[in-house]
C-alpha cells in the first residue's frame, strides 16, 4: 500500500497539504512493537495533556475530535506535520477501514503550540516561546519533534522553565531529513533542544530494527522508539500518511510518557523520564518498552542511586516480527525453565541422600 509522505515543511508558493486519498487497512507495525493492545489495559493517558510544539494541529485531524486546545494560531496546520505527530501521540481508534490506527495515549489531550512559521520553518526563538507557552498551560509532557542545529540562551532558559514547572520535555535527537550520501560518514552531531540538560532525547528505528541509509546520528540519545515507516493521520480527511524520522519516534515516547504520568500521577517529570529509560530494552540506545514502563514494580527505593546493569545482547527485528516482547518472553521462559529444572535436580539429589541415610540407620 502506497501512502503519501507527510512533509516537514513547505516550499515557497506550495499549497497546503491535501488530504490523503488512501486509508490504511492493516494495523501499523508500531502497534505490535509498542504492545499497545496490552498497554491500553493499564493506561490510556487520561488526565494528561501533551503539548506538540510543531507546525500546529488542525481541528479536523482524524481521531482527535474534541481533545485539541491551541495556543494562538496553532489551531491551523497548513503543513500537516504537527497534526501527524499529534495523531501518533493521542488519536483514538477512528478509522474509515475499521482498523486500529490509534495513537499511544488515546485518552490524553493535545495542546497545539506553534514552533515554526506557517510553512514549517523553525528557529530557536519560536521553539523557546512554544515550550514556555506549553509550560504555562501546565502540559504534563511537551513533545518537540524539531531538531535545531544551534541553540540559544533563550531556548535553554525555556527548557529550564519547563522543568521548574514539572513538564517533561521530549525532543528529537536528530532532524528527519536524511544526510546526503557523501556525508554518511560524518561525525555525530548535536541538535537542540534535545541536547539541553533535562530533555529526554529520542532516536528512531524501523521495522527491521535499523535506521535508514544516510540518517543523521546524534552525539547521544536517551531512548529509541519506532519512527521509520510509521503511519498516522493528516491535517484533514480520513486518509493516512506515512513518515520516517526521529520526530515520529519522539511522538511515540511522548505518548508513552503520558501513559506513565496518567498511571502514576505522583511521579515528577524527572522520575517519569527515569522510569522510561530504566525499563527500556538494552541497546546502544535503549529502546522504549512501554509495557514495562507501566508494569514494572521497583524492588528498591528509586531515590537511592543503583549501579547501572550490564547491557545485554541486542537482537535486530525483521519487519514480520510482532515486536521485541516476544523475544524477551521467549528468553525469559527459557531462563525460568532452566532455573526450575536445576531446582528439581537439586531436590532429587537431596531426596536420594535422605533415603540412603534412613536405610543406613535401619541397618
Amino acid at each position: 500500500m502506497r501512502l503519501p509522505v507527510i512533509p516537514g515543511s513547505l516550499g515557497p508558493g506550495a499549497p497546503c497539504t491535501r488530504s490523503s486519498p488512501t486509508a490504511m487497512t492493516v494495523v501499523p507495525w508500531t502497534h505490535a512493537v509498542l504492545g499497545l493492545p496490552a498497554v491500553r489495559q493499564h493506561s490510556r493517558g487520561a488526565g494528561v495533556t501533551v503539548a506538540v510544539v510543531d507546525t500546529g494541529v488542525a481541528p479536523g485531524t482524524r481521531g482527535l475530535k474534541g481533545r485539541v486546545d491551541a495556543v494562538g494560531d496553532a489551531g491551523e496546520d497548513c503543513v500537516g506535520h504537527g497534526s501527524f505527530v499529534a495523531g501518533l501521540v493521542a488519536a483514538d481508534r477512528e478509522s474509515a477501514a475499521g482498523v486500529d490506527l490509534g495513537g499511544v495515549a488515546p485518552d490524553a489531550r493535545v495542546l497545539a503550540v506553534r514552533g515554526t512559521d506557517p510553512r514549517g520553518l523553525p528557529d530557536p526563538a519560536r521553539v523557546a516561546a512554544g515550550i514556555r507557552a506549553a509550560a504555562d498551560a501546565r502540559a504534563g509532557v511537551i513533545a518537540v519533534p524539531l531538531a535545531l542545529p544551534e541553540s540559544s540562551p533563550r531556548l535553554t532558559a525555556a527548557v529550564r522553565y519547563a522543568a521548574a514547572h514539572d513538564c517533561l520535555v521530549v525532543a528529537a535527537a536528530v532532524p528527519d531529513a536524511p544526510a546526503a550520501v557523501s556525508s554518511r560518514a560524518a561525525a555525530p552531531a548535536r541538535f537542540w533542544p534535545a541536547s539541553d540538560k533535562g530533555v529526554l532525547s529520542v532516536l528512531d528505528f524501523g521495522p527491521d530494527g535499523g535506521r535508514p541509509d544516510g540518517a543523521r546520528s546524534p552525539v547521544r540519545a536517551d531512548l529509541a522508539a519506532p519512527g521509520d515507516k510509521v503511519v498516522g493521520p493528516g491535517p484533514r480527511g480520513t486518509g493516512s500518511f506515512t513518515g520516517t524520522g526521529a520526530s515520529f519516534a519522539t511522538a511515540q515516547v511522548a505518548g508513552a510518557a503520558a501513559l506513565v504520568r496518567s498511571r502514576y500521577p505522583k511521579l515528577s517529570a524527572e522520575e517519569t523520564a527515569r522510569r522510561l529509560t530504566a525499563t527500556a530494552y538494552p541497546a546502544d540506545v535503549p529502546r522504549l518498552d512501554t509495557y514495562a514502563a507501566l508494569t514494572v514494580v521497583p524492588h528498591v527505593d528509586a531515590a537511592v542511586p543503583q549501579p547501572t546493569p550490564r547491557r545485554g545482547v541486542v537482537v535486530s527485528l525483521s519487519g514480520e516480527d510482532p515486536g521485541p516482547r516476544r523475544i524477551a518472553l521467549l528468553v525469559g521462559s527459557v531462563c525460568l525453565t532452566a532455573v526450575l529444572a536445576a531446582a528439581a535436580a537439586r531436590g532429587a539429589v537431596r531426596a536420594r541422600r535422605a533415603r540412603r541415610a534412613a536405610a543406613a540407620e535401619q541397618t
